[in-house]
């Protein structure tokens, strides 16, 4: 049936409440990222006690993120659910194929299922906007699998929408800087370990707290280089000589021989153009 194009951000955020609404209940995958906070928040707005939350604890997802997810649920009076997700115990997972999203994604979402039928919500519900159409995206075959909704794909709501639609509601995550798990700081076929996990997550931290507001440390050959990615505007920030020095020295401190810079910067996927180059991507890209 032909939808036509919705041209306002009011039309897009009534579809989604529409949708939220015909759903009855819901389990919410919940980060405790922007995308998956506002559309918790909207679930709840509309469903109330028929919503809950879900979070994964595994060791790529680090623990201020969890904390952060707890919080936020915790002071809005939101049933949440932890489930234990280690994606290092599934077959195949650590040698990091291209489809290592895929079999994260399937075990991840069997659980939230499982659970929300013991819990008697009707669905799973994830958090994956329209932009994600246009990169690889592995897990989103998952997604489809199991009849996970997607439901601000389905309002065809954009990252840079749903910032705005978060901002108009109070949520203090909506200029939260993008994170993705630790796995994706790893080029594919870069084995993934649990002390190379912990590597990657120091790291971060320690650029979050010199004041570094979006990073990426992404691992490549086998730990002798850490490849940074930082935003444009906090490139000004290593003009100070000391500041890159007390980089490089709590870097070697984590094992990493060299420490470099991407000088296009942080961008989602980049790991994903490795596969573009090689063609060794599964799947067509999703999008334009």
């Amino acid at each position: 049936m032909y939808t036509p194009p919705m041209n306002t951000l009011q039309e897009k955020h009534t579809r989604l409440t529409e949708c939220l609404r015909g759903l009855g209940s819901a389990a919410v995958a919940f980060s405790g990222g922007v995308d998956s906070t506002f559309l918790l928040k909207s679930a709840h707005d509309v469903l109330g006690d028929q919503v809950s939350a879900v979070t994964a604890r595994s060791l790529s997802f680090p623990l201020r993120e969890l904390r952060a997810a707890q919080e936020f649920t915790a002071a809005r009076g939101i049933r949440h659910f932890l489930v234990d997700s280690e994606e290092l115990a599934l077959e195949g997972f650590s040698d990091n194929p291209p489809q290592r999203c895929y079999l994260c994604k399937r075990e991840l979402f069997s659980k939230i299922g499982k659970l929300a039928a013991q819990e008697g919500m009707a669905h799973v519900i994830e958090a994956s906007n329209a932009d994600d159409e246009g990169d690889y995206r592995p897990g989103l075959r998952a997604v489809e699998e199991l009849g996970v909704i997607s439901p601000l794909r389905l309002a065809r709501l954009t990252k840079t929408e749903i910032r705005a639609l978060a901002k108009d509601l109070g949520l203090a995550v909506w200029d939260k800087p993008s994170f993705a798990c630790l796995a994706s700081r790893f080029p594919y076929g870069e084995r993934i370990n649990p002390a190379r996990l912990r590597r990657v997550d120091e790291a971060e931290q320690f650029l979050l707290d010199l004041g570094f507001r979006q990073v990426r440390v992404r691992f490549h050959d086998q730990g002798a280089l850490a490849r940074i990615e930082i935003e444009a505007r906090d490139f000004a920030l290593l003009r100070e000589e000391d500041l890159r020095r007390r980089i490089d020295s709590r870097f070697r401190e984590l094992g990493f021989t060299y420490t470099a810079v991407d000088l296009r910067g942080y961008r989602t996927g980049s790991m994903n153009e490795t596969l573009e180059v090689s063609g060794l991507c599964p799947e067509p890209r999703r999008g334009a």
